[in-house]
């Protein structure tokens, strides 16, 4: 198997059936390609060295080393050779061509070989910019070297005078980097893309602006149309800046093959070709590099948006291992009273007699409970997982007295007495009551197990509620307990904040969010003589009823 064809068909489909024929008739098709390619680019040449100002079947070399590996560079020295002597037929002795054969047999070769370097990490999907300004970089000092060495290869011999070096020289180098800068990137490119681009009408209208183009310059005098090929970066460049490099690649190609045809048909001097060429190559190098920066723009894009996507799944992780935490810390505190309700239950009915009644109530009060406990679950996922509360007015006074009862069995146990202190005309308060109830409970609880903890034998709670100036009802729940340590009190409301052992330190901090939710602002005071915590309700305002005419 090729060096690539696995990962090549697997981007590309219809690529696979290439690179599963045999490296044999491989070669041979680059043979014929080659041939190909340089039998419709044979325009203009230097005679009677045969060079041309566009050499595509350059760009078709780079292309076969790159993306079916090292053991084809053998194939770019038979290749020139046979084309040379076979197929365009230039009268040129035997050891010329074979010469000129192996110049660009080896320097391509060595061009190819130190591209596929494992430690140049060249990247032959073009995907970062890098391998770009490499390919173009090797590609500028191979191609001179080539058109160096051969030029002075044919004037040692004869073949063409020293004056001629030069101009040889440059119609060599010019050819080749054009084969390179518009033939290798568009190759890659659709060799290693699943497909190249989607048509559309944008698209369209891009190839009618190109042609537009060739007519306009082309169409212009003869004195100023290679001054106005500035023109043509207005389509690659809109091609390159919308569609990145499998844009620009398919219309530098384009762009080539119509100005060669428009030269051909204007008949251009082989000057003016070059001239043509030296500022193709320029427009190439402009879009491809243009390109090659909004691919990276967009694969950024892309990145961004797979973090952006991984970022709100571990948010979603982390708001389940959130819920999951208060949704312990909640569903323990109707659990517990459950269970030492039904012990009470147990206890009543093993008495002599059973003492049924006390049954009866208890398991009253366990039933009560686990329709609480449900009743916490679906509403603690309605607040944290979807921000839901149902805000209705509602009497403050009731709310106190019955978290004060659902509280009592455990201030019984810890032997703390809890008071209530409720102004006179205590006005409704718009709220979630369940949420509500559970604040305090979690505060009388809290306050229950700190009196207990210290050892205190009259503890007391006194929970508290009055409006205040600004017309908000103002709920306290103070303790005569041990307060708050100044380390813990700072931090008090923080997640898993605790001083019990066994504790998730949720109590408080959820408190808070519900009472923010509420539009009020949980407070903690620590004192010698115990602890406050309080927060404010919005207290409800009657609709006032429309006047009618």
């Amino acid at each position: 198997m090729h060096e690539w064809s696995q990962e090549a068909s697997a981007r590309n489909l219809p690529v696979a059936f290439l690179f599963s024929r045999p490296p044999v008739v491989i070669g041979l098709g680059y043979v014929a390609a080659y041939a190909f390619l340089d039998w419709v680019s044979f325009i203009n040449p230097i005679a009677p060295a045969g060079v041309t100002p566009w050499n595509p079947a350059t760009g078709l070399s780079f292309a076969l080393v790159l993306l079916l590996g090292r053991a084809y560079i053998p194939w770019l020295f038979v290749a020139p050779l046979i084309v040379n002597m076979i197929v365009l037929g230039l009268e040129l002795p035997a050891w010329t061509h074979l010469l000129g054969a192996i110049i660009v047999g080896m320097a391509y070769g060595a061009a190819a070989f130190l591209l596929t370097s494992p430690r140049l990490q060249f990247d032959r999907t073009l995907s970062a910019k890098r391998s770009l300004l490499l390919l173009i970089a090797v590609a500028a000092v191979s191609t001179a070297v080539v058109a160096l060495s051969y030029a002075s290869l044919l004037a040692l011999f004869g073949v063409i005078t020293q004056a001629d070096v030069a101009m040889t020289m440059v119609h060599q180098w010019v050819g080749d980097m054009i084969g390179i800068t518009v033939v290798t990137p568009f190759l890659l490119i659709l060799f290693t893309r699943r497909r190249m681009l989607v048509p559309s009408l944008e698209l369209a209208a891009l190839v009618l602006v190109l042609a537009l183009t060739l007519a306009a310059v082309f169409g212009l005098s003869d004195t100023f149309r290679v001054k106005h090929f500035y023109l043509f970066f207005l389509p690659v460049m809109w091609l390159a800046v919308r569609f990145g490099l499998e844009g620009v690649t398919g219309g530098l190609v384009l762009t080539q093959i119509g100005l060669m045809a428009a030269m051909q048909y204007a008949d251009v001097d082989a000057g003016e070709v070059t001239a043509y060429q030296a500022l193709m190559i320029v427009l190439a190098l402009t879009g491809l590099t243009i390109g090659a920066v909004v691919n990276e723009q967009l694969r950024t894009q892309a990145q961004l948006r797979r973090n952006q996507e991984a970022l709100e799944r571990a948010a979603r992780l982390d708001s389940m291992g959130a819920f999951a935490a208060a949704l312990a810390h909640e569903i323990n505190q109707p659990l517990t009273a459950i269970a030492n309700y039904a012990r009470l239950a147990k206890m009543a009915v093993e008495k002599q007699p059973a003492d049924t009644e006390t049954a009866r109530t208890a398991a009253a009060h366990a039933v009560a409970q686990v329709d609480r406990a449900a009743e916490v679950v679906r509403r603690l996922r309605d607040f944290i997982q979807l921000g839901r509360n149902e805000m209705v007015p509602q009497s403050c006074a009731e709310l106190i007295r019955e978290a004060v009862a659902h509280c009592r069995l455990e201030t019984q146990t810890h032997q703390v007495e809890v008071e209530t202190r409720i102004a006179r005309g205590l006005p409704l308060v718009v709220c979630d009551g369940l949420q509500i109830q559970q604040v305090l409970i979690n505060l009388i609880r809290n306050a229950a197990d700190s009196i207990f903890s210290s050892g205190r034998p009259d503890g007391r709670i006194l929970v508290e509620a009055e409006v205040t100036e600004t017309n908000r009802v103002s709920i306290k729940v103070r303790d005569n307990g041990p307060g708050f340590d100044p380390e813990i009190l700072a931090r008090a409301l923080t997640p898993f904040t605790t001083t019990k052992q066994e504790g998730l330190g949720l109590g408080l901090a959820l408190a808070r969010s519900m009472a923010e939710t509420h539009g009020g602002q949980l407070v903690v005071e620590s004192t010698g003589a115990g602890a406050a915590v309080s927060f404010t309700l919005p207290a409800y305002v009657a609709p006032t009823a429309s006047l009618q005419d």
